[in-house]
């Protein structure tokens, strides 16, 4: 039973750093912390920018459940902080490495999801655009877009 609810721990510890992303995206990095993170939305193929000093930020905590949680033999800690862990590790492979190309590889995998998560993204770099926070998760529409776009072309084919 206990692995069970460590499993959930990571699971929701994970889906709960989407929002928190999107929260300290929305709020913090376009907000007062601006000053940090403007370099990201200026793509000059710098491969270290201001704005990295977030995955230090959001990896403390993780590093310190991890750390807690080893030590004092607690597996609620520890699960919790695997999942911010994952999160970031997605987060890093999905943003950094397959959307900017920080690290070139990755560049000719796709799929539907991929193809409407990155469409909301770089909407997002758009200078006059005020709208698609999230990282993992984009808004509802970008996937009906997408999942249309095969229907159509099915249908031209039938």
């Amino acid at each position: 039973m206990q692995v069970i609810i460590d499993i959930l721990l990571v699971l929701a510890a994970f889906l709960f750093m989407e929002f928190m992303a999107w929260f300290t995206h929305k709020y913090v990095m376009h907000g007062f912390l601006w000053i940090l993170h403007k370099d990201h939305h200026i793509r000059d193929g710098r491969k270290l920018e201001w704005n990295d000093v977030f995955a230090v930020i959001f990896a403390v905590p993780s590093i310190l459940l991890i750390y807690f949680g080893v030590m004092n033999p607690n597996s609620y800690l520890l699960s919790i902080g695997i999942g911010i862990f994952l999160y970031g590790f997605a987060y890093f492979m999905f943003h950094d490495v397959y959307v900017h190309q920080r690290v070139p590889i990755l560049k000719n995998f796709s799929n539907r999801y991929l193809r409407a998560t990155v469409k909301a993204h770089l909407e997002h770099h758009n200078p006059h655009a005020h709208y698609n926070y999230g990282f993992l998760v984009a808004p509802f529409k970008y996937y009906v877009e997408e999942f249309s776009k095969k229907r159509a072309k099915n249908a031209q084919k039938g």
